[in-house]
Order: C-alpha cells, then structure tokens, then sequence
C-alpha cells in the first residue's frame, strides 16, 4: 500500500491493543454517525468487538498494521470506507495471517476495484443504496426491529433525507469526538436520545451558527451553471453546505480547511467524480478530497480565506 498517512501515537497504541485483544471481533470503520451506527450493530450482534473509528486517509495505515498482526481466525470488518489504491497487498498479508476480512461498503467502486478485493476478502458487500450501518444491520441482524431502527435514523442523515429529526441531532453531537462511544452504546440500547444528548445539541446549535456566519462571510462563488460556491471551513461541513446552498443560490459546495482538505457537495451526481479528482472520493452528492497545499498555500487561506486551488476544482467540474 502506498504512502498511508502515519498514525499518531495514541492510534500506535491502538494497533498495540488489536495485537494484545481477548474478543475475537475487530471492526475498522469511519467516524461519522454512520460509522457508530454500524459499530453498534456490530455490538448488538457480537459478544465481543474492538473497535477503531478512523478518517479516509488513515485507513490505508490502520489496515496495513492490523494485517501484519496474528488473525487466529478472528474477523475484522471494515465498514463505511471505501477503496483505495493500493489496498491489495494488505488484504493479502492479513489473509496469510487468518484474518477473516469482511468489507461492507455504500461508497462508489469502480468494477475493478470490486474484483480486485473480492477476491482476497471473505465477503464484500457493496451496495450504494443504502448507508453502511444499513448494509450491516441488513447483513447482521436481519430480523432485530431495534437494528433496522437504527439504520433507519441513521441513513435518514448519512444520505441527506433529512426526513427523521432525530438523525439530525445525532449527527451534529457526533461532531463533537467525545460523543462518539457515548451515542454508540445508547444505539446499542435501542435509545437515540437522553439528556446529555439534547443539551449537547443545544450547545452545539448555538455554536454552529456563528461559524456558518462566519463560513459564509468568506464564500466565494464561481460560475453559473453550476453556480459553486467555496468557504473556509471553521466547523460543521455538511450543515455550513447546506446553508450556502439556502442562502446564496448555489448548487455545488465546497468546504475546504487549512490544510486544504474540502468537503464537497453538489446537486448534480457529481461529487464523488470531483473528489476522485483530488485524492478521494464519496457518494454522488457529498465527497471530499484535498487540495494537498503547499506551506505557502497553507498561509495564504489563513490570511485570504481563499485559495486559487479554487479555480482548479471549477476546471475539474467543467471536464465532467
């Protein structure tokens, strides 16, 4: 695997305790709202999990140190991470070590891909329609109504449906790290909210509006079919997106912070197309990537709120 992003010394402790585990259980997913769904229905099925909550980009690497460790036949599911260059010879050392990999995956793969790791994997499941912790709670627990009630809160908010109000808190205290085991073992209960939920959410939505505000106040917008529009990130990407897209007309968002990751979001099914573009990758209407800059390009967004990366993600839209 190529160039996987290191892994600090708290994640090296982590990958200790995988190697030192007594369960027989181990699931490396995300760190979103989908990903402790998904990890609470692994809880709810299985008597034992160690679990590591990881970003996109340092997936490659908790994967390759996981790998070299003895499987003894355990399972490691991967959930709500797609596929990365590279990925093979991994899979293929964890396999020599008796991992018994299962990957469960909503992302877009390209048919290669899929052959690719299939054949090195126990099980991979891909399946775009739905969220990851929906792939899992249908895999997993197909006849326990609480895991198809947590698929159902949680896909309402990992796919943008905004149709059941409790994703939405869910989702924004789940912004805050510390949150993340606390709503994964209320999940685990079948509850989706308590006190400390709602007056995180409180705290949460008073601090959200100032950043978006101030998000706002440096949106640059480009074009006009699409018409995108480009705002420093201060916090809260999805929902700093969606009131862009209230507030000024736009119909793609990109949410960049000062390293020069972004978030993107688009009417159009083209977001995963854009991202893949710069080193990522996602669904159709949200995904992310990175611009990669540079120490120069670094001090120039904190000073200007801006970056003339811009007009190269415009360029890539406009070769779609």
């Amino acid at each position: 695997m190529s160039h996987p992003s290191p892994l600090s010394p708290a994640e090296l402790r982590l990958i200790d305790a995988v190697r030192d585990r007594r369960v027989n259980v181990v699931h490396l997913t995300h760190n979103d709202l989908d990903a402790v769904g998904a990890d609470a229905i692994h809880r709810r099925r299985y008597d034992g999990v160690f679990t590591l909550f990881s970003s996109v980009g340092k997936f490659p690497a908790f994967l390759e140190r996981i790998a070299a460790l003895p499987g003894k036949g355990d399972l490691l599911s991967i959930t709500d991470l797609g596929y990365q260059d590279g990925v093979e010879p991994a899979l293929e050392v964890a396999r020599a070590n008796r991992w018994r990999v299962e990957w469960r995956d909503h992302h877009r793969w390209k048919d290669e891909e899929i052959d690719a790791v299939q054949a090195r994997v126990a099980l991979l499941r891909i399946d775009t329609t739905r969220c990851g912790c929906g792939i899992a709670a249908l895999d997993l627990l197909p006849d326990d109504p609480v895991a198809r009630e947590i698929a159902k809160v949680v896909c309402d908010y990992d796919l943008w449906l905004h149709q059941d109000p409790r994703s939405a808190v869910l989702g924004q205290v789940l912004q805050r790290q510390r949150n993340r085991t606390y709503v994964r073992d209320l999940l685990v209960r079948g509850r989706f909210t308590d006190e400390r939920v709602e007056a995180e959410y409180s705290e949460i939505r008073e601090e959200m509006a100032g950043m978006i505000d101030r998000s706002i106040a440096h949106t640059q917008v480009y074009g006009e079919s699409p018409r995108i529009g480009f705002a420093p990130l201060y916090g809260y990407p999805s929902e700093t997106a969606a009131a862009i897209r209230e507030r000024l007309g736009t119909q793609v968002e990109v949410i960049v912070n000062g390293e020069g990751r972004f978030s993107i979001r688009s009417v159009a099914p083209i977001s995963h197309l854009v991202a893949r573009r710069f080193g990522g990758g996602g669904h159709p209407h949200a995904a992310g990537g990175d611009f990669g800059f540079s120490f120069i390009e670094r001090l120039g967004f904190t000073l200007l709120k801006r970056s003339r990366r811009y007009r190269d993600l415009v360029q890539a839209i406009e070769d779609l």
